[in-house]
């Protein structure tokens, strides 16, 4: 009897134990997820310089003014078309995703065209654009490394005018200014490397209307009506890197 009583106790000691020891062992620790990389964030702001290369038209009105009564007798249009190099300087800063800067560029240009004059089918009336310049400012939004833009300013053309007689194709008479205007336009631009930027932009310049007096001075005078519009694709490089760079979080 005194056996059986001694096992009982040892069994109920036993099964007291178990829970305890259980209990007892030190909880699992706990890992956090690795951190999460974000990708890295372009930063447009800084100063940037490239160069350009596209194409153009200019369309051209002439009238002939009389010279004693001012009267205009149209003389018809053309378009001057042809290529174009160049290059451009300018900033932007960047505030969240907008974008805003300045820029000046300057283009060598090679736009020609003619056509008969309606008043006087003996002359043949040729126009050319040698060069031209834009000073913008920039207004953009951007998409991380993708910057939709619109810009607008001052523009400048220079410009030749010719008078050819025909059928003999012998020059009348010339005549050249420098006409200021203004411009609009639109691009659109990818940063392809930290540095780098590739994008197209179109212009429409606004050059109204002008009075030229030809050489030898008397022979004539026209009255020029010009708008130009251009199409461009530029390669910047721009000093800094990212900006922000990349950045880690957790989520």
């Amino acid at each position: 009897m005194k056996k059986f009583l001694l096992g009982t106790v040892g069994l109920v000691a036993l099964n007291l134990s178990g829970p305890a020891s259980a209990a007892d062992l030190a909880a699992r620790p706990y890992t956090p997820p690795p951190p999460v990389p974000v990708a890295a964030i372009y930063n447009w702001t800084g100063f940037y310089v490239g160069i350009n290369g596209g194409g153009g038209s200019a369309h051209k009105c002439w009238d002939f003014v009389d010279p004693v009564t001012d009267v205009l007798f149209d003389e018809g249009c053309h378009d001057a078309t042809g290529g174009t190099v160049g290059g451009q300087i300018g900033y932007r800063g960047q505030m969240a995703n907008w974008v805003f800067g300045f820029e000046g560029q300057g283009n060598w240009a090679n736009f020609k065209g003619d056509n008969i004059s309606l008043f006087d089918l003996d002359f043949r009336n040729r126009s050319r654009i040698d060069a031209f310049g834009l000073i913008t400012g920039h207004v953009g939004y951007a998409w991380n490394n993708l910057l939709l833009y619109v810009k607008g300013g001052a523009a400048v053309t220079g410009d030749r005018y010719e008078s050819f007689r025909v059928p003999s194709g012998a020059l009348f008479a010339d005549g050249h200014e420098t006409r200021w205007g203004s411009t609009l336009g639109v691009g659109l631009e990818y940063g392809f490397a930290p540095n780098w930027s590739l994008g197209f932009e179109y212009n429409h310049l606004f050059m109204g209307d002008r009075d030229i007096t030809f050489n030898p001075v008397g022979s004539q005078i026209e009255h020029i009506r010009q708008d130009v519009d251009i199409g461009l694709v530029r390669l910047n490089y721009r000093f800094g890197g990212w900006g922000k760079g990349p950045v880690v979080g957790r989520y």
